[in-house]
């Protein structure tokens, strides 16, 4: 029997060659950007040749993106990426709503709205900065900033913590969201000033409504259009 001060040592998984990590860098990023979208074969050989590099490496940066998710592998024909599943968009939408406006409740005083606010103003110029020099990669990591700046502002490292988890969800659906359209990624900018400006004012039902047009706008647009033609 282990006694209160005792810990289990787990083993520390294994660490990837240089060549490995910059392969499973590469593919990921291909992956979140929808560079590769869901349902495309990639090839160990095909990204061994932009990479210079040999297949080893490569094998292994697909190994790990199969155990996290994003690819499936086919022995001797490639690897799948994995689409986003039938669902899962409604579901990330949900758990975002759930802990920005959790986070939003928290703020104790208007100090602490007023500082969250100018975060995020800031972030929004970035988010316009990116906008403005055409890279909407760039707009689409500041996106996913602004909303962590939210459920960080909230003061729960155990909330933050999930959140992560999601960033990278997210942004792969900004990405398919958007389809490289910067009229909607304006839109969206126009909408992060609505939210931060909530935000300041500690007008939490008015965030929690804006907050929810805004990510069906983004994540389900089918579904926002529906709601606009009923209106």
């Amino acid at each position: 029997m282990l006694s209160k001060t005792a810990t289990l040592a787990l083993p520390a998984p294994p660490k990837a060659t240089p060549a490995a990590e910059k392969a499973y860098r590469h593919v990921k990023q291909l992956v979140l950007t929808d560079e590769l979208p869901g349902g495309t074969m990639v090839s160990e050989g095909d990204i061994a040749a932009r990479l210079t590099m040999s297949r080893t490496p490569v094998r292994e940066a697909f190994l790990r993106l199969e155990t996290e998710g994003w690819l499936r592998l086919y022995p001797k024909r490639g690897a799948l990426v994995v689409p986003v599943a039938a669902g899962e968009a409604q579901s990330v939408v949900d758990a975002r709503l759930l802990l920005e406006v959790h986070a939003v409740e928290a703020l104790r005083n208007r100090d602490e709205r007023e500082r969250l606010e100018a975060r995020l103003r800031a972030s929004i110029d970035q988010q316009r900065d990116a906008l403005d020099r055409g890279d909407i990669d760039a707009y689409a990591e500041h996106d996913t900033e602004f909303h962590l700046t939210i459920v960080a502002g909230g003061g729960n490292p155990l909330l933050t913590s999930f959140y992560v988890t999601l960033r990278e969800r997210q942004r792969r659906m900004v990405a398919r969201s958007l389809w490289r359209d910067e009229g909607r990624a304006r839109a969206f900018v126009d909408q992060h000033e609505h939210l931060a400006a909530a935000v300041g004012a500690g007008a939490v039902a008015e965030f929690r409504v804006a907050l929810r047009r805004h990510l069906d706008h983004a994540h389900l647009p089918e579904r926002a259009a529906e709601a606009g033609e009923a209106r």
